[in-house]
């Protein structure tokens, strides 16, 4: 074997491939806000996975997670339980943004955003993942 191609392999095992576990990710900005009632807040949801699905979730303290809005692709998207006084845009496949036209106190809360390579959609709007492999419960 080459030197040249020996350090090729050993830099692609050493995770600097396009895509590798260190470098996909998805972020949601601004990571903490704090703003005056009556003004407009944007949150951004970046991922560079190629998830299809991304979701906007809010979590009251004490309380489960609510599905605010979910998008099945870019420029398609849904209202999930809780939409009202919430906007969202999917102008890009990667980025779905959460917006609070006018916020107000009772939007007080923690925002989390997430993706999904696939999903199946359950009644009021539970979200499921569905595995990408053929798989029977318990057993894979």
């Amino acid at each position: 074997m080459s030197t040249k191609l020996f350090w090729s392999v050993i830099i692609y095992f050493l995770g600097t491939g396009p895509m590798d576990a260190k470098n996909a990710r998805i972020t949601q900005s601004p990571r903490h806000i704090v703003t005056r009632m009556g003004q407009k807040v944007t949150l951004r949801c970046e991922q560079n996975l190629g998830h299809n699905y991304m979701y906007w979730y809010r979590q009251d303290l004490g309380q489960g997670l609510q599905l605010i809005y979910y998008s099945t692709s870019e420029k398609n998207f849904q209202e999930g339980d809780i939409p009202e006084g919430y906007n969202a845009a999917r102008e890009k496949p990667e980025l779905f943004s959460l917006t609070l036209p006018s916020s107000r106190i009772n939007q007080t809360s923690l925002y989390l955003c997430a993706s999904s390579r696939d999903t199946v959609r359950q009644s009021q709007f539970l979200s499921v993942h569905k595995p990408s492999s053929a798989c029977t419960i318990l057993k894979c």
